[in-house]
């Protein structure tokens, strides 16, 4: 059983904002020289997510419309009372962002077959910025053989 770790940086633009990160991932198994097995994918951050979906303009505009009313960013959160809090003065008030990322996840695992990720025809590997502009990182953790 062989193991390959890599982490990739990806720059994001302001407030919510998918990136595809498919390609990206399959580069990193096909320098591992793993042809079969499971890579996990997993955001190092607490206000990104990462999911597997269709990458589709209009489904973009969908999800982030959903997400706003699920965790509507102006509400008055607990942890966005920053003077009470022990943290950086210009801590942005990004609650919203924490509970969406609870609700899509922060990793994903999929199976890898003939050096290939093994998804659906229309799905992708997102990794979903709900917090930007920053750089994120995302770990790429392949086990096989």
């Amino acid at each position: 059983m062989k193991t390959h770790f890599q982490e990739l940086t990806i720059e994001t633009r302001q407030g919510f904002n998918l990136h595809n990160i498919t390609a990206r991932v399959q580069e990193v198994i096909t320098s591992s020289g793993i042809s079969v097995g499971i890579v996990a994918v997993t955001s190092q951050h607490t206000t990104t997510a990462i999911t597997l979906n269709e990458d589709e303009e209009r489904l973009r505009s969908d999800i982030e419309n959903h997400f706003e009313k699920l965790a509507p960013a102006g509400l008055p959160y607990l942890h966005n009372d920053i003077h009470l809090r022990d943290c950086d003065p210009d801590e942005p008030e990004n609650a919203h962002s924490h509970l969406v990322a609870m609700l899509i996840g922060s990793s994903e695992s999929i199976a890898v077959r003939q050096g290939r990720l093994q998804l659906g025809k229309w799905q992708s590997l997102l990794l979903a910025e709900l917090d930007g502009p920053r750089e994120r990182r995302v770990s790429v953790q392949i086990i096989g053989e």
